[in-house]
């Protein structure tokens, strides 16, 4: 348990053996199953999860009923609702588990001690956050002032692992796309072939 949460950590901020037995300490190991909640709408998310194996999604649901999903997480990846984490308040994200999956958890009374006891913790966090804001930029930008058709591309480019592991509808909503309409952008790119 463990090798990939460190294996990525060390990738960015090398560790020694003793760091990395001292951020061990503070982890906590969870299975999910299908379809089965790490964190739903209203709850204060407690934590930040680390994907050891399976895939997650995080959404939020409007009035109509409508899913709407702003995050995936496979392996190596963090899922969390940062704004419920940092601030204690309902989450607005619903996290469910797309694949059984294997986490790593982070909790926030672990958090805040390993901000304040390991500096290397610290700067590997701040790396995540500033790769995740660098990627919502990049995707906000994309979804404003792309086709579809390019964003589509894009997607399956970027994240193929993604692209083969979740369903087409689900992809659509990430997108902010009908089924409908990225099932014709997925044609109009076949037939361009």
């Amino acid at each position: 348990m463990y090798e990939l949460f460190f294996q990525k950590f060390n990738e960015k901020v090398p560790l020694t053996p003793e760091e990395q037995e001292q951020i061990k300490a503070y982890l906590t190991p969870k299975k999910l199953r299908k379809r089965q909640y790490l964190l739903q709408e209203g709850d204060v998310c407690k934590s930040i999860a680390f994907v050891e194996e399976g895939a997650l999604r995080a959404y939020t649901v409007d009035e109509n009923n409508n899913e709407h999903i702003v995050q995936f997480a496979i392996e190596g990846w963090t899922i969390s609702d940062l704004f419920s984490f940092l601030t204690a308040e309902p989450a607005t994200y619903n996290i469910e588990a797309l694949e059984d999956a294997v986490l790593v958890l982070i909790t926030r009374a672990a958090h805040e001690e390993l901000l304040k006891t390991q500096p290397k913790y610290e700067t590997y966090m701040r790396l995540l956050i500033t790769g995740a804001y660098i990627a919502l930029q990049r995707r906000l930008t994309s979804n404003i002032s792309l086709p579809a058709e390019e964003r589509y591309t894009r997607f399956t480019e970027t994240y193929p692992d993604i692209a083969q592991r979740v369903p087409q509808h689900m992809i659509a909503s990430y997108m902010g796309l009908t089924p409908e309409t990225l099932s014709r952008v997925r044609k109009k790119i076949a037939d361009r072939r």
